[in-house]
Parts: C-alpha cells; sequence; structure tokens
C-alpha cells in the first residue's frame, strides 16, 4: 500500500518528545524508547497524544528494521521479524475505543499469534508493517498484518487474538 517513506518519518523517541511530559510517572516507566528495532509510524493519526487518545480507526502502518545489519541467516530474520511484529500490533484494536495500553486500568495480553512467511526478507532492511483489527468484543480483540518490503512485495502475514479489557470493569 501507498505510504510515506521512512526516513520522511520521526523516530518514536522524536514522537514521543511532543507527549512525555503529559505522562504521569507511573505511564513513564511503562514506555521504554530503547529497542533493538528502529520503528517510524505512518500517517497523522499515528501522532497522536498518547496520554489522551482519541478514538480513531482501527489501522496503522509502521516501518520497521533492526537498528544493526545482520547476518545473512534467512532463520535469524525470520525469528526477529516474528519478535518484531508484536510490537503495536493487539494495540491496534484498542484505536477505536480511544485507549491506549497507558491508560490506567487497561490489560493487554496476547492469547494466540501466528505468523506465515511468503517470500525471503532481510530484517535489517525496511519493512513496512500494515495492521487492522476487524473486532474488538467481550475483552477480546482480533488483529490481522501483513509485511512488505520496501519495493512492495509481500513477504509475511500475521494474526492475533489477545485480551483487552479495563482491570475491574464491570461485562
Amino acid at each position: 500500500p501507498p505510504a510515506p517513506a521512512p526516513e520522511a518519518l520521526p523516530t518514536e523517541t522524536q514522537r514521543a518528545d511532543a507527549w512525555m511530559a503529559k505522562l504521569t510517572p507511573e505511564q513513564r516507566t511503562r514506555w521504554n524508547p530503547a529497542h533493538p528495532f528502529e520503528m517510524r509510524r505512518t500517517g497523522a493519526v499515528e501522532d497522536a497524544d498518547a496520554a489522551s487518545p482519541a478514538a480513531r480507526p482501527a489501522e496503522r502502518m509502521v516501518w520497521l528494521r533492526t537498528a544493526a545489519r545482520l547476518s545473512d541467516d534467512p532463520a535469524l530474520h525470520r525469528y526477529l521479524l516474528a519478535y518484531a511484529s508484536d510490537h503495536s500490533f493487539i494495540t491496534t484494536a484498542l484505536l477505536p475505543h480511544g485507549i491506549t495500553w497507558l491508560t490506567p486500568g487497561v490489560q493487554v495480553a496476547s492469547l494466540d499469534h501466528v505468523m506465515w512467511f511468503h517470500e525471503p526478507f532481510r530484517v535489517d532492511e525496511w519493512l513496512l508493517y500494515v495492521i487492522d483489527s476487524p473486532v474488538a468484543h467481550g475483552a477480546r480483540g482480533l488483529v490481522r498484518g501483513r509485511v512488505f518490503t520496501e519495493s512492495g512485495k509481500l513477504v509475511a502475514s500475521t494474526a492475533q487474538e489477545g485480551l483487552i479489557r479495563k482491570r475491574g470493569a464491570q461485562p
């Protein structure tokens, strides 16, 4: 799908600078900018304030790659993409509800996560992760993802069901 070039987008740390001061000390301890992957979100909705988010469609696109160059072992690239595919995944189902994983009382946990690899790729080169959530209801959310190379080749697909609820909330 069409997306801005990753180099044209702010880093996670640059994005967070705008809203970190609004977070409580407890919320700040839950956000860690140190990550083995460089990630850059597309679209203006991704610049939303994490401390007071607005409800929006359950979809996002994230460019990702490892912070360092890797060996040529294809298995290593698959392992690391499987790890990275969990980032920003189930939390996509929270977007229509106007909450984030930083919202007090919100509990998010993966119930299952599956991944299919279609073509060879390098996770140390930019990959576009396109995520959407068709449903979130009854304390569960379903998300789907597709991973594309910078040239547009689909290299992997993902799906996840997760627990998403506010602790102490009545059914």
